[in-house]
């Protein structure tokens, strides 16, 4: 008997013991049961090491679709692996993107658990708000009269593969390790407002942990929204959506404590951790 699995997990378990190749649904069940049982799955890429990003991102959209129909709203889009730091830390050189499901937000202020994750981390990132439809691939004037809000947030990151030793294939099946959008007060983004700009410190306890700018985004964060529209152009971005443009500084372990972020402009971000 096997315990702690779905049916399709199990079924997934049982070709890879029998060493037939699993197939994607075979991966996707596999990730949907480490957030059940808390038991860490092998990473994508070791279990096909032949599978490219689209079909991780095909992986990703399965597990999205079971959110949903579980009773989750997609909320937005992460985009990671935007600054130097991060691709130095992780060791990936291209951006990734994840889905923002509407049962991980939370607003400045809030209280997070330390043991509702595995591994968690944290980064401090601009986010940005739609205020009209954004879909295929947009040139960047049509991508900045789209947003209608700016805020600072956390992204919590988790792995579900019990280590940060992973590459591209993985995160991006992974849902870009996107665990949890914490966001801050917001501010209208008008046609003369530069995210570029912002200069961002982050203090745990009141000690400086870390500080990034918006320049750090591939140089401004409004082209990792213009990069997720001709990367995923099958997306239909949507009034309301929040967009994660990445983090300004190395991510760093999610530890007890209070984090503090402010910035040259939008208003800070606060978060207590337990």
């Amino acid at each position: 008997m096997t315990f702690g699995l779905e049916p399709s997990d199990a079924r997934g378990a049982n070709l890879q013991a029998a060493g037939i190749t699993p197939s994607l649904d075979d991966l996707a069940a596999a990730l949907r049961a480490v957030a059940r049982t808390g038991i860490p799955c092998p990473t994508v890429s070791s279990r096909r090491p032949e599978l490219g990003v689209d079909a991780a991102y095909r992986i990703q959209a399965i597990n999205a679709e079971h959110r949903v129909r579980a009773g989750a709203r997609i909320a937005g889009y992460k985009i990671g692996l935007t600054s130097r730091a991060m691709q130095q830390q992780m060791g990936i050189h291209e951006p990734d993107s994840g889905v923002i499901h509407s049962d991980t937000l939370a607003q400045a202020g809030s209280q997070l658990r330390t043991d509702a994750y595995r591994a968690p981390r944290i980064e401090t990132e601009i986010a940005f708000i739609l205020g009209q439809d954004l879909a295929g691939s947009a040139d960047l004037a049509t991508v900045r009269a789209a947003i209608s809000e700016y805020c600072l947030a956390y992204e919590i990151l988790d792995t579900s593969y019990g280590t940060w030793d992973i590459n591209l294939v993985d995160s991006v099946a992974d849902n870009a390790a996107c665990a949890g959008v914490i966001t801050g007060p917001r501010l209208p983004f008008g046609p003369d407002t530069d995210p570029r700009t912002e200069l961002i410190t982050v203090h745990a306890d009141g000690r400086f942990v870390a500080a990034g700018s918006g320049r750090d985004i591939l140089g401004d964060p409004v082209l990792a929204l213009h990069w997720l529209t001709h990367r995923r152009p099958h997306l239909r971005l949507r009034p309301g959506d929040i967009v994660l443009a990445g983090s300004v500084h190395a991510s760093l372990p999610l530890t007890p404590g209070r984090y503090h972020a402010r910035s040259s402009h939008l208003p800070a971000v606060h978060l207590h951790v337990i």
